[in-house]
């Protein structure tokens, strides 16, 4: 159905694919796998119109084609979902689904009931439970990508590309994806699969494209390969994922949270975090894993500043009472925070590289009030060479660096203020197994070295593997506490599902 012919493509002369060649099979997945700045998403944007500009040739059903927009693409039958969201947050879920393929009457005027109707079909089929009418901005990262899902959904696409479409959405929601691409499969679609989740790669895709360093390194049958030899063609050596050695020592108490409740600015009357009591001692880690709707960012928005005027409760950095009353306040009072989405909280995507990471620290850097780009260009450069963050150089523009490299950009900028404590909001989402592993190594030196460290994660394996303890919660409201000896995938589970489902 799809052919791919010398594909090659160059951002400011560096080469982002180099000679890419492959065929996509029709009633089949094809999964595209590397690490972060292999090239893959890339390749994804050329087939969808994102880049018209290219060399090399595409030939769809039997004719060669060039998209000079996604919407061309989207017109000729192929459709993405992309890794980063493209949701307009002040519209409606309704309207971000139609957004530039809106209905109409026969009068002319838009047919918002026939959308609306479209659309609340479509969330019942991905088990959505939210009305086509809700605004995106007041939806969870999760539910934001479902979105993204029905938008794809929603044409009669013979293509569909889906770029990291669970690296945000819980198990129960991956469950119904599957089974929506195993009747896409049979309806004869084309699938084009990319996933850092090596598992999931072998419970859908038929077939399998290694790419590395821009170019194509292998491809083959799923059934040919085992999780070992998929992960050593993807990065070109053995990767021994780091492990916390045991438990931490330290006794110094560094947070202490007593009585936390948030509000919901919408009722009042509800809470979304109830009666929250947890301590974090000087060199560990806490790991928090809930479902979604669990409360977890919240609990780290709030530890924060952000939810000031909607909570209560006492918050102490090593034992002196600190009144959030904004970031600014959690910043002095050595709290840093790396939110969940990056792009949208973690970066200034237009600026560069060294503007991103020495925003924080401002102030440290001005001399006669004037910044100094000397300072600036040493804080970056260090934290460059000390997380090894792949970029040309410090003015390379952030938008243009791998997920991967993008979140170390936003773990560097927090780094840079010093903090005793460090909130990790879902640190290693859509990023792959290699970048995964630095990101771990860093959080066990940092810990090492006596920062507190608290890391909200989706993935088990990830809580186990870094954690001191785990603390787990369910409809705002902490449900247990393990020593990382005490606790399993299963009772952690367990402890995470709702008493009401």
């Amino acid at each position: 159905m799809l052919v791919i012919e010398n594909i090659s493509k160059s951002f400011s002369g560096v080469k982002a694919l180099q000679d890419i060649s492959l065929c996509v099979l029709p009633g089949k997945v094809t999964a595209i796998i590397g690490e972060n700045g292999a090239g893959k998403s890339t390749l994804m944007k050329i087939l969808s119109g994102v880049y018209p500009e290219y060399e090399g040739k595409i030939i769809y059903n039997g004719r060669v084609v060039r998209f000079n927009n996604p919407k061309e693409a989207q017109k000729a039958g192929i459709a993405i979902i992309h890794q980063e969201l493209n949701l307009v947050a002040e519209l409606s879920i309704a309207e971000n689904i139609f957004l530039g393929r809106e209905l109409v009457t026969p009068w002319g005027t838009l047919d918002k009931k026939s959308m609306r109707q479209q659309t609340n079909l479509l969330l019942q089929k991905l088990k959505l439970n939210k009305d086509a009418d809700t605004l995106i901005s007041d939806l969870k990262i999760g539910q934001q990508q479902v979105v993204e899902i029905a938008k794809a959904l929603l044409t009669a696409a013979e293509v569909i590309i889906m770029d990291e479409p669970t690296s945000a959405i819980s198990d129960s929601e991956v469950a119904v994806l599957f089974t929506i691409i195993e009747e896409l499969r049979k309806e004869n679609k084309a699938l084009i699969y990319i996933s850092h989740k090596v598992d999931e790669l072998f419970k859908i895709a038929d077939c399998y494209v290694v790419l590395r360093d821009g170019r194509l390194i292998e491809t083959g049958e799923m059934s040919a390969v085992d999780p070992d030899d998929l992960i050593h063609k993807m990065v070109g050596r053995e990767i021994v994922m780091m492990q916390k050695s045991g438990l931490c020592q330290g006794e110094e108490q560094l947070l202490s949270v007593k009585n936390l409740k948030l509000r919901n600015a919408g009722r009042a009357s509800e809470y979304l975090l109830k009666d929250i009591n947890f301590s974090l001692n000087k060199g560990e880690v806490l790991g928090i894993f809930g479902l979604m709707g669990a409360g977890r960012t919240e609990l780290l928005e709030t530890l924060f500043g952000l939810h000031a005027k909607m909570s209560d409760g006492e918050i102490c950095v090593s034992g002196q009472p600190c009144k959030m009353k904004s970031p600014g306040d959690a910043i002095k009072c050595g709290i840093a925070l790396v939110p969940e989405d990056r792009k949208k909280d973690g970066l200034i995507l237009g600026l560069d590289v060294q503007q991103n990471i020495g925003i924080t620290t401002l102030n440290g850097m001005e001399k006669l009030g004037l910044l100094s780009f000397r300072s600036e260009c040493e804080l970056s450069d260090g934290y460059i060479s000390d997380l090894k963050i792949k970029t040309s150089s410090g003015k390379q523009i952030a938008q243009t660096l791998s997920g991967g490299n993008q979140q170390k950009i936003v773990i560097a900028k927090w780094l840079a203020t010093k903090p005793k404590i460090l909130l990790l909001d879902e640190p290693t989402r859509g990023i792959d197994i290699h970048a995964k592993n630095e990101i771990y190594k860093l959080i066990i030196k940092l810990a090492e070295e006596g920062m507190g460290i608290i890391v909200v994660s989706s993935e088990l394996p990830e809580i186990l593997a870094i954690s001191d303890k785990v603390m787990v919660m369910a409809e705002g409201c902490i449900t247990a506490k393990y020593l990382i000896n005490e606790a399993s995938e299963r009772i952690i589970l367990k402890a995470a599902i709702p008493k009401t489902i």
